[in-house]
């Protein structure tokens, strides 16, 4: 059996949890996440505020959704508490980010303006014009909206412009050296 799977979930103070027609919907003080539950996987809520979650049968499908459930619904749980956050900065002379209404322009080195459009779920703001700050309750929709915003322009290894997660270490590489002729 899964171990992640099998253990019960509690609910945090102020969080309910409706399961309705295959979707767990979590709500909780900053906002609400659903998830679509697969077919072999079923969510039980109890009354003392655990909720756990088991497979309807040991089919490997079955089986791998079920730890997949149980670590999803927690993530969810923890994401209406207190929202997930990604950090973004951008590194490169003239490279810059600004946020206009739900679309986020970049100037990272490219002819063109990339402009990205902001998923619903995700907040976006630009302290400054090098650091872009994400966050939202559903850590999946912040970390995919984070890692294609990275994509526009990922870091590279000799001067190490472009974007990066906050906390990112780039691996730096030498250039080439040139021997004098002679």
């Amino acid at each position: 059996m899964s171990r992640i799977g099998k253990n019960p979930l509690k609910l945090p103070a102020g969080v309910t949890l409706t399961v309705a027609d295959g979707t767990a919907v979590m709500k909780g003080p900053k906002g609400e996440v659903s998830l679509e539950v697969p077919s072999g996987v079923q969510v039980l809520k109890q009354d003392d505020g655990m909720v756990t979650v088991e497979r309807r049968s040991d089919s490997k499908h079955h089986r791998a959704c079920h730890g997949m459930v149980r670590a999803i619904l927690g993530n969810n749980a923890k994401g209406v508490v207190e929202p997930y956050v990604r950090t973004l900065a951008i590194v490169g002379v003239g490279y810059q980010a600004n946020v206009r209404g739900r679309t986020l322009a970049l100037k990272v080195g490219f002819a063109n303006e990339i402009v990205l459009d902001i998923p619903e779920g995700v907040d976006v703001t630009t302290p400054s014009a090098i650091q872009i700050v994400m966050t939202g309750c559903d850590k999946q929709l912040v970390g995919h909206f984070a890692a294609r915003t990275r994509g526009v322009r990922p870091p590279e290894p000799y001067n190490g412009k472009g974007i990066r997660y906050a906390n990112e270490r780039i691996q730096r590489k030498a250039g080439k050296s040139f021997a004098s002729a002679g």
